[in-house]
């Protein structure tokens, strides 16, 4: 599952952070890394941007950015 597609309340687990260049290295210095434990916290009306809670502090992130996020389900642990 991809981070755009995770509902509200959920808590999963960052696998791999995917894009290229610049856009990668951005997402991995906001904290975004592997086995990293995140939920979604609000989803603007229109659906873009989603608001995450990781490392103890809220993050916005467009939908694009999102998807280049892969989760594990963190519930069946």
């Amino acid at each position: 599952m991809t981070l755009d597609k995770m509902p509200i309340g959920q808590k999963a687990k960052i696998i791999s952070v995917g894009g290229e260049g610049a856009l990668r290295r951005r997402l991995l210095d906001m904290g975004l890394t592997p086995r990293t434990e995140i939920s979604v916290r609000k989803i603007a009306p229109m659906g873009d941007p989603i608001e995450i809670h990781l490392r103890g502090y809220e993050l916005t992130l467009r939908i694009d950015d999102a998807q280049k996020i892969e989760l594990e389900d963190g519930e069946n642990e």
